[in-house]
């Protein structure tokens, strides 16, 4: 009987195991996808915030309109004290 129980505990462990293994295996999947996704949108120009220039981390180096503008803008207004 007690090695029913101990091959039963053993099959359930290998289930567990698995399906934490394959679990990790989709988050590293996805996360592999967001920062390929991520890159290609930098190398094609396009925004990564949406829009919000302020609070993005590419800021600086952003060649975009909108962030050329906001930079502008916001230059300006160190300048005049505003």
């Amino acid at each position: 009987m007690s090695g029913l129980l101990g091959e039963s505990h053993a099959r359930r462990r290998f289930v567990v195991r698995a399906l934490r293994g394959a679990c990790l295996g989709l988050l590293a999947i996805g996360g592999g996808a967001a920062f390929v996704k991520r890159r290609k949108l930098l190398r094609e120009g396009k925004c990564l915030n949406r829009g919000m220039c302020r609070g993005c981390a590419v800021f600086e180096d952003c060649g975009l309109p909108r962030a050329l503008s906001t930079r502008s803008v916001l230059s300006s207004r160190i300048r005049h004290g505003g």
